[in-house]
């Protein structure tokens, strides 16, 4: 039985990292890094189970910064590895790992699809001890000797599951190949199927496991609606819910509903956006920005999504279109109640889709609470806090770059700092430091 630890002080961590998570008004550790931390302090191997959201980069993030202290890369060749899914996870990731990076003095880089490969190997040539990428872009670079691995000491893969599920798992395979063989490896993943399981077998040396929030993604501060409505009913209901006050993200299934929802809650005064694979990088996390200071209130979504985006104070995701499976519903859901937050997960439900989202929860272990809807008996804005849109068509601006901020934002790396998840990547060009993470 491995032990754990009630607070931070208690873990050995470098001083520099306790004051910074003072700093960051980080004072007690979630559960997954209480459980997780003495040992990948030790540099063991470890597969960490747990929602997402509940501080999952921290608790694989603080022992990688700390044991990656001291030293210096050598141009192209980074120290530490964090292998993500999407682009946006990459940008989240680097977004709450460049603090503890810099009160260290270490540097740290993104490489992503959708940016210029050509700034991002310059990046790597100027030298970075942690490197957060997605496999592909990675792969990119070491074939055209960019980039080498034979350095890394720590890697990570963090949201395992979706990487299968993408079919990056040959990728990530050979990039493994790659690392210091005595290394330590640390795999974070909701779920150990797809794949997941032979990546644990062949790549970690006698894990110690810990799982927290067995079984399911939920929690407490989390509630769960299945409103049943008709189908005539379903766009005047979705159009109230969207206009509600606050932040809410609407999942559908297609890219091109989800344009065509975008502009029918523009032409009805919803201040909306929609956001899928189809964009280009930086329209996505132009479009994320927007959502983020409140300019979008409304973000349309498909699963590109679902994944890798942490919004502080989102309280309501809603299911336009069910999902399929029951991990697709939890990884929506999963935007909202992030680290003991409240939030709401709303599931619209048409009469042939009953016996289907029935089972989806079942599998999913969740207990909704669930409602008939219709539009003139008061329970929609009871369960949602929908209300009726100003009816006045809005237009959302996209800022428009500086010449000088392009360069920096394609980049994705720096002395600590930029970084693709940085403010410098935003669109309004300036150079700032990066917003505090309310949580871990």
């Amino acid at each position: 039985m491995t032990m754990t630890i009630p607070t931070f002080a208690a873990t050995g961590l470098a001083p520099a990292l306790l004051a910074e998570l003072t700093k960051q008004g980080i004072t007690e550790p979630f559960p997954i890094q209480t459980a997780t931390l003495p040992d990948s302090l030790a540099g063991r191997d470890v597969l960490g189970r747990g929602r997402t959201g509940s501080g999952k980069t921290l608790a694989f993030g603080l022992p990688l910064l700390h044991r990656t202290a001291g030293h210096r890369a050598r141009p192209g060749r980074p120290l530490a590895l964090v292998l993500v899914p999407t682009r946006e996870l990459a940008a989240q990731v680097t977004t709450a790992l460049t603090p503890y990076a810099r009160a260290l003095g270490l540097r740290c880089a993104t490489v992503v699809g959708g940016l210029s490969l050509q700034r991002q190997a310059d990046a790597l040539r100027a030298g970075t001890e942690v490197l957060v990428a997605t496999p592909g872009r990675l792969h990119d670079l070491i074939n055209r000797g960019d980039a080498r691995l034979d350095q890394v000491a720590i890697t990570v893969l963090d949201e395992a599951d979706q990487m299968a599920d993408m079919g990056f798992l040959p990728q990530v395979t050979k990039l493994l190949e790659q690392v210091a063989p005595n290394g330590q490896r640390m795999l974070f993943s909701a779920t150990l199927d797809g794949g997941v399981d032979r990546l644990v077998r062949r790549f970690l040396s006698n894990p110690v496991s810990h799982s927290v929030d067995p079984g399911t993604a939920t929690v407490t501060a989390m509630t769960h609606h299945v409103l049943h409505v008709d189908a005539a009913d379903k766009p005047t209901a979705l159009t109230q819910i969207a206009a509600r006050e606050g932040r809410t993200i609407l999942f559908m299934a297609t890219k091109h509903r989800a344009d065509r929802m975008a502009r029918q809650l523009l032409a009805k005064g919803v201040r909306a956006a929609a956001l899928h694979g189809g964009k280009s990088q930086p329209q996505r996390t132009r479009i994320l920005e927007q959502f983020r200071t409140g300019q979008v209130t409304a973000l349309v979504a498909t699963d590109v999504a679902a994944r890798g985006i942490h919004v502080d104070g989102l309280d309501m995701v809603v299911n336009v279109d069910p999902p399929t499976e029951a991990k697709d519903y939890l990884h929506r859901g999963g935007r909202t109640a992030r680290a003991g937050e409240a939030g709401q997960v709303v599931t619209l439900v048409l009469p042939e889709q009953r016996r289907d989202v029935s089972r989806l929860m079942s599998v999913a272990g969740i207990k909704p609470q669930s409602t008939q809807v219709r539009l003139d008996d008061g329970a929609l804005a009871r369960v949602t806090g929908a209300r009726e849109p100003s009816g006045v068509p809005v237009t959302i601006v996209a800022p428009t770059p500086t010449p000088a901020a392009r360069p920096r934002a394609a980049v994705g790396g720096g002395n600590g700092g930029g970084g693709e998840g940085g403010r410098s990547h935003r669109a309004s060009g300036r150079s700032r430091r990066p917003r505090r993470p309310r949580t871990a």
